[in-house]
């Protein structure tokens, strides 16, 4: 009954507290159980997007766990880093005075410069949502920014795995002191805002819409009365948005908008279709057609476009599109002789398969580094008795989400030079700077002075003099890649602003030098963890920008840059995940990038060794998460568990791993995004072997053994949500947290759970927190009845086991995203790992305090005899063993000092 109810709106989640706050005795009357059976039944088959009505209530509700909060009184500092920053969105600069501008993060908020930005001050803290999309001043509106107009769009269009929905439009009439919300909930994700150029109560928005439902707020909405009242004057259908567009800035009656068509769930991202495409008003966007036969691309392969109205000739305009179109094949191949072609290898019969080439086939096997203790000979032997397929090695080197076709077109470049009327590819050669995620830039910028430069972001940045027949790369070792945002000064355009997924570039020479504006402290944290050094060190993994460590009491200042050394230290690259640390030496580390590439090393940086689970030749490929879990266990440091589809151990650090599960998701699906896959592992710090897993797919499952065997614990769970955290209590053993999150659903509503008997029963818990989805739970170090909660929205405490919850934000900003919270022991401090704003720390004995003396002093001697005992080497703990299967291992007995 759980798992249907609790995926119902937020009024159905009232019912449900009068029904959980009986006992189970089965009493309610046959009534109610029917009509909320009845009413959750269309929630049975799929989780339902939260309405924008119910995402306004946000403000409110918060501002209600902030006046009962009883631990404001304690502050959070801010330990940087910004040295990586985070990805950026927009930039916005004052014509009179280019050393004055204003940058948007897509989850950091809106920062104002006066200093070229030496310096940054933020503006937009106070608000209920830091996702920006868009931003536009009105730099007329006043000579200084006491008086200054600026529009925020909420909500970024940069369609990843972490862009945020928006809540609609706010304005502010004073330079960001105080905002005001203009409306469009629905909008979600919010390409432009298009200022009118002398009327500044006009405007229009291009508003592409929910990244994971379809909705028909979507298209162009204008406003001509400041953002009091707006009207939807292009709608194309429920699934084709506008990412973009650009107005003649000689004829504002003239405006081009660029239509997406994409949809987008846990498993599949589909980047284009047919309803998108160029459209244009002449009456100042109240009425638009579609721009057809006309020299610009039509059909399925219609990606993201990014459009631009040359301001020094407004009769050209440039559009860049995504062409997800498959580039011709028409590479001249070598038929290698020795050797089979993967194709040849698929949907063979046994027969078939009996009568390959033997020899060509040991070279296949070599060529494509198959596991070495199989030979032709033996595998044709196994397909013969039937242990294998015949597809066997197709099957192992293709999963069913490889894409095995031709490189898409990706992005091109076309000019009309009469007002939209024709179009032509200009590009030359192929512009290579989108690989398969165009849908991740998309944008063309031209000077204002000058219609044949123009300039694109994707990859790279591309310069292009001749009005885009050939473009070069202007980025230097200094310059992070994926960019978003170009400003191009019109009184000098070899000044260039940049903005990209490691923050602020800046160049005067055209690109030849570049310099970094990076001061706010803006990372973007996926996951985080500390050691037990002095000063304890933080490490985490951020988007696009790697994995770090640095020390828990760093400053951020300007003084290292005499020294050279930044206090924070990279690990490694891509993406970076998550890290785990050996508490024996804190200096062996475990981390890694996307989809599960990890490595052990030491931070030092010597020690590396990959670490990467391969399936077995006649299994189905692994699946991996974009953040894989990975778990140290805390009773055998020398024990790493990994999660893939299926759960991995090793025993010896890392050197080799064995597979002891076999799918503990619901499976896979077809698409272009790995699903089906673990999301969080953890090891009860009271049992070793004592495991719990969860998916993306919204599976909870339990090993008692060491992960030999599985139960699934989840069927009273809500369905299809995906679990964003399994933690095992640190105080009772049978005590399990599950933390679920729709944002993949478009589905807002926070999920904590709690069992205390391994998951065979579920209670809900936070009825009172805010509608944003839940990233984290973790129980204080002392005491059990106290909770830290992270949403998508900020950090909530519990003093009662988590029956209700307050507001934690002081020294934060009003809403920011925590991903993960860590909590260092020994100096008893809790760490905040935000998705935008970097790190926070503040001290814990404010809220252990609110506990009774009494009560407060049991729980801390019942925790130190627990260490006590750990140290000394009585602890309790659980050895198994099977036989075939490795043994895990207690933990070691070690001698004082």
């Amino acid at each position: 009954m759980t798992g249907i109810v609790e995926t119902l709106p937020s009024i159905s989640r009232l019912c449900f507290i009068k029904i959980q706050n009986t006992t189970r005795s089965y009493s309610y009357s046959l009534l109610v159980f029917l009509l909320i059976f009845i009413a959750a039944l269309p929630a049975m088959s799929q989780v339902k997007p939260t309405p924008g009505t119910d995402r306004l209530k946000v403000s409110a509700q918060k501002k209600l766990l902030e006046q009962k909060s009883l631990v404001n009184q304690q502050a959070f500092r801010n330990i940087g880093p910004s040295i990586m920053s985070g990805r950026v969105v927009d930039i916005d600069v004052n014509p009179a005075d280019a050393t004055e501008f204003y940058v948007a993060y897509a989850t950091g908020g809106l920062w104002h410069t006066r200093n070229n930005g030496q310096s940054f001050n933020p503006v937009f803290d106070t608000e209920a949502v830091l996702f920006i999309g868009d931003i536009a001043v009105n730099w007329s509106s006043s000579k200084d920014s006491s008086g200054r107009i600026i529009w925020i769009g909420t909500g970024e269009v940069n369609s990843s795995r972490s862009s945020y929905a928006g809540i609609g439009i706010f304005k502010s009439t004073n330079g960001g002191s105080n905002w005001t919300y203009l409306g469009l909930p629905e909008s979600h994700h919010i390409g432009k805002i298009q200022l009118h150029p002398t009327d500044k109560n006009t405007a229009w928005v291009a508003v592409l819409g929910h990244l994971f439902s379809p909705n028909k707020e979507r298209g162009v909405y204008k406003t001509t009365d400041g953002g009091s009242t707006w009207k939807q004057t292009l709608f194309i259908d429920n699934n084709t948005g506008v990412v973009d567009l650009d107005i003649n800035p000689k004829n504002p009656d003239i405006l081009y908008a660029a239509g997406w068509y994409r949809t987008r769930a846990a498993w599949n991202f589909e980047e284009a279709g047919a309803t998108g495409g160029l459209f244009k008003s002449t009456d100042g966007g109240n009425n638009w057609r579609r721009l057809t036969d006309n020299g610009f691309p039509t059909g399925s392969g219609l990606g993201r476009i990014g459009i631009a109205v040359a301001p020094s000739d407004p009769s050209i305009i440039y559009a860049v599109i995504d062409n997800y179109n498959h580039r011709p094949d028409t590479a001249k191949k070598k038929t290698d002789s020795t050797s089979y072609e993967l194709n040849q290898l698929k949907n063979l019969s046994i027969a078939q398969f009996m009568q390959l080439n033997t020899s060509k086939l040991d070279s296949f096997i070599k060529k494509n580094d198959l596991p070495k203790k199989f030979n032709a000979t033996q595998i044709k032997q196994l397909v013969q008795q039937g242990t294998f397929k015949p597809t066997v090695l197709y099957d192992y080197l293709v999963g069913l989400n490889t894409d095995t076709t031709t490189p898409v077109i990706g992005c091109e470049l076309y000019r009309s030079r009469d007002d939209g009327k024709s179009w032509k590819k200009v590009n030359e050669k192929p512009i290579n700077i989108y690989s398969s995620y165009g849908y991740y830039f998309g944008k063309v910028f031209v000077s204002p002075s000058n219609a044949d430069r123009v300039l694109l972001t994707g990859l790279s940045i591309e310069l292009s003099h001749d009005g885009g027949r050939t473009f070069k790369s202007i980025d230097k070792e200094n310059v992070h890649s994926d960019h978003h945002v170009i400003w191009i000064n019109p009184n000098r355009e070899q000044h260039i602003i940049n903005g990209n997924d490691g923050g602020v570039n800046i160049t005067y020479d055209d690109g030849a030098h570049w310099f970094l504006a990076n001061n706010p402290p803006v990372a973007q944290f996926y996951s985080i963890t500390v050691d037990n050094a002095k000063p304890y060190f933080v490490y985490g993994g951020l988007q696009d920008n790697g994995s770090w460590a640095g020390p828990s009491n760093h400053v951020e200042s300007v003084g290292w840059m005499s020294e050279g050394e930044y206090d924070y230290k990279r690990l490694g690259g891509g993406d970076g995940m998550q890290v785990q640390v050996d508490q024996r030496d804190n200096n062996t580390l475990y981390s890694g990038s996307q989809y599960g590439a990890y490595y052990r090393r030491t931070r030092t940086g010597s020690d590396y060794r990959g670490i990467y689970p391969q399936h077995e030749l006649g299994e189905s490929m692994y699946r991996y998460n974009w953040q894989t879990p990975i778990h140290l266990s805390i009773h055998n440091q020398d024990i790493l568990y990994y999660g893939s589809n299926r759960f991995h151990r090793s025993l010896n650090k890392g050197d080799s791993m064995v597979t002891l599960s076999q799918d503990l998701t619901a499976g896979e699906r077809k698409g272009d995004v790995p699903f089906g896959t673990l999301t969080s592992i953890h090891e009860s710090p009271l049992r070793f072997g004592l495991i719990y897993t969860g998916s993306d797919d919204g599976i909870v499952q339990i090993s008692k053994d060491g992960g030999l065997t599985w139960n699934r614990i989840s069927n009273e769970l809500p369905q299809g949500l995906y679990v964003s955290r399994v933690l095992a209590s640190a105080f009772k053993e049978g005590r399990v947290f599950v933390t679920l999150n729709g944002y993949r659903n478009d589905h807002f509503l926070p999920y904590l759970f709690m069992s205390e008997d391994y998951g065979g029963h579920w209670k809900q818990l936070g009825m009172d927190l805010p509608f944003e989805p839940v990233n984290v739970v973790r129980e204080d170090p002392v005491s059990d009845s106290i909770l830290y909660m992270g949403t998508d929205g900020g950090l909530y405490v519990s003093i009662n086991t988590g029956t209700n919850f307050m507001a934690w934000n002081t020294g934060l900003p009003k809403s920011v995203p925590i991903h993960d919270i860590a909590i260092q022991k020994r100096d008893n401090e809790i760490v905040l790992g935000t998705h935008g704003r970097s790190l926070y720390v503040a001290k814990l004995d404010s809220v252990q305090a609110l506990l009774s003396n009494q009560e407060y002093r049991s729980k801390q001697e019942q925790q130190a005899s627990r260490v006590q005992q750990v140290a000394n080497g009585t602890a309790e703990n659980d050895i198994f063993s099977r036989d075939g299967i490795e043994v895990a291992c207690p933990p070691v007995k070690r001698k004082k000092g």
